[in-house]
């Protein structure tokens, strides 16, 4: 078996932007005459997705809405956080992610972005950060109806990755996701993929436990040793 493609998460693992998310999610639900309590949103919704976050926020404290209505609610988060971005001068980006994806781009490996972030959010990002050309394939929260640890997303990747290369005969085994949340390591496996888990958001030893492999920063991934164990690994 070989490595063939990398499959990106998105929030956490290549924008650190929970400051600006957490921002937003409280200011809907003040809109909505609800208060978020401390610490509820990393205990609610870290590693989920926005629409799955909403609901279940606003479904404690007696609020039952419609999925339109909660689109209705993202669509309006999106718009704050397209203004939100424009008053930041340079992206949080995580360092290392321009060499990495040079990295796999030069080892002829396929890349994908895997996340429960609706899509106007990542490409509002990827297009300024000009990473837009280099991700031909996007799952994004509004492509799927579950959210990580299901492992739907994971799939789909794989799905588009064949349709948009032909020629590359994709299996799930031959994937590297990299992740930043519990949840979405745990979506990475449940899909029969190997996980390299990025300590931006967990700490490295409750990764460890969990992953492939883990490192504190991109910068410190070292593709041509994963490619090795991929080189040994029967699907």
């Amino acid at each position: 078996m070989s490595l063939k493609a990398v499959l990106f998460d998105f929030n956490g693992v290549i924008i650190n932007d929970d400051s600006i998310h957490e921002q937003l999610i409280k200011q809907i639900l003040i809109e909505e005459n609800l208060t978020l309590k401390k610490g509820e949103l990393n205990q609610v919704c870290l590693g989920r997705s926005d629409r799955s976050c909403v609901r279940e926020l606003l479904a404690s404290r007696g609020r039952v809405v419609s999925e339109d209505y909660l689109t209705v609610l993202l669509n309006r988060k999106a718009a704050m956080y397209a203004l939100e971005l424009e008053k930041v001068e340079k992206l949080p980006l995580y360092a290392g992610l321009d060499d990495l994806i040079f990295q796999v781009r030069s080892r002829n490996l396929k890349l994908a972005l895997v996340s429960d972030t609706i899509r106007k959010e990542i490409s509002l990002v990827l297009e300024r950060a000009k990473l837009a050309e280099y991700f031909k394939v996007i799952v994004a929260g509004d492509d799927i109806t579950t959210t990580k640890p299901d492992s739907n997303a994971y799939l789909l990747a794989v799905e588009r990755l064949n349709q948009e290369y032909t020629d590359l005969n994709l299996q799930a085994c031959e994937c590297l996701v990299i992740e930043d949340t519990l949840a979405g390591i745990q979506a990475g496996k449940n899909a029969g993929m190997q996980v390299l888990g990025v300590a931006n958001t967990y700490p490295f030893h409750m990764l460890q436990r969990c992953c492939n492999w883990t490192v504190d920063y991109l910068t410190d991934l070292e593709l041509e040793r994963i490619e090795e164990v991929f080189s040994h690994v029967n699907c």
